[in-house]
């Protein structure tokens, strides 16, 4: 059921400009849909010499992929890479893959590493809709000024299709659970927190709205990016970062989520993603109009008289005005609201922690979530 950045939002960008309008002028939307079924402050900080705080600026590329800088090997060779909290593995092309989308990205080369270190096994990654093949290695990843030596990592070979062909970034570095992890490969926070590399076995998330800077903190929480308290919620299962949701409410009314559910919190997911019964509700009760696509639009002359929606988590409501929820662009609003029918988890995407400062506490367990500046 994972939805991707560069699927949920590929009807937003194409090289700069709204992909959805360059398909239809060319009469090709129709069919890219159904091919790929598309369904529409101080920190905290630790006194160990060796721990570090580590502040990784974020790109925000059209408020729809946010991605960073990495660097892999010695001398170390730079990559931009999807900081993913929906899954668990790295990796990035590399030279061995004559993919179309490796052609356009920046691919690793063991050759050029003195500390690379090669292994036998094969990775083999599906996501919602794009996968990718290749091999596990061993080598030094520098995230920000963290230096996390003998690092498993994935070797692109094959990175079928077309969903990473246009994607701004050449790699995704999974932030969730090492149950997650495909072939049990440690997560890269994992080997962090095991060598003691990070002051707090946490890390915090500040997504920014039209291209302004965004942050990935490693270690602490920065209370400049955002007011007021955390609200701390328990994680109720250890894969995504999961929890429970209370019910999700128009005017007090409860539009969806009524009896309760499940929801995870997610940088890789554009969106506000959940099943599709619930998503039809919520787009109803906001005046989103399908479209011939299964799109949703709005009338962006409406937005002022729009209902807020609220998220209610743990006891807390978590308010998404229509500014939060829809997206504007060449004068045409569209719905931030997605429905996935083979879902059971809700995905609260970029679409909600645009909104909310969000913590990732692996010593406790917990997400902390707090009103971002």
């Amino acid at each position: 059921f994972r939805i991707w950045v560069w699927l949920t939002c590929l009807v937003k960008l194409f090289k700069g400009t709204k992909l959805r309008t360059v398909l239809k002028e060319r009469g090709l939307l129709g069919d890219f849909l159904k091919k790929h079924h598309y369904s529409p402050g101080s920190k905290y900080r630790h006194h160990a010499q060796t721990a570090k705080v580590a502040d990784e600026p974020l790109t925000n590329f059209l408020d729809t992929q946010y991605f960073g800088k990495i660097h892999i090997g010695t001398p170390p060779q730079e990559f931009t890479v999807v900081f993913d909290t929906g899954s668990s593995n790295l990796w990035v092309p590399s030279v061995y893959c004559n993919s179309a989308a490796c052609q356009n990205h920046h691919k690793f080369s063991p050759s050029k590493s003195s500390t690379f270190r090669s292994t036998e096994e094969l990775l083999s990654i599906q996501y919602g809709t794009g996968s990718m093949e290749g091999v596990l290695g061993y080598d030094t990843v520098i995230v920000s000024d963290v230096v996390d030596h003998d690092q498993i990592f994935g070797l692109s070979i094959q990175e079928p299709g077309d969903i990473f062909t246009y994607s701004e970034f050449d790699g995704i570095l999974g932030l969730g659970y090492p149950s997650l992890s495909v072939d049990e490969a440690t997560p890269v926070f994992d080997n962090m927190m095991k060598k003691h590399l990070v002051a707090h076995d946490l890390f915090s998330v500040y997504l920014s709205r039209d291209n302004q800077k965004s942050m990935l903190i490693l270690g602490a929480i920065d209370p400049s990016y955002y007011t007021g308290s955390l609200h701390w919620v328990p994680v109720t299962e250890q894969g995504y970062w999961q929890f429970s949701v209370d019910r999700i409410t128009v005017n007090g009314q409860a539009v969806a989520c009524a009896d309760g559910c499940q929801a995870i919190l997610d940088t890789g997911t554009s969106m506000l993603v959940g099943p599709s019964s619930d998503i039809l509700n919520i787009q109803n009760v906001i005046g989103a109009t399908e479209d011939q696509y299964g799109l949703f639009d709005i009338n962006c002359s409406s937005l002022s008289s729009m209902p807020t929606v609220e998220i209610h988590i743990n006891g807390r409501k978590f308010p998404l005005p229509p500014l939060a929820y829809t997206s504007q662009e060449e004068g045409q609003c569209t719905s931030g609201f997605q429905s996935d029918g083979s879902s059971l988890l809700w995905i609260l995407g970029d679409v909600f922690i645009r909104q909310y400062y969000s913590v990732f506490d692996r010593a406790n367990n917990r997400v902390g979530l707090a009103t971002a500046v």
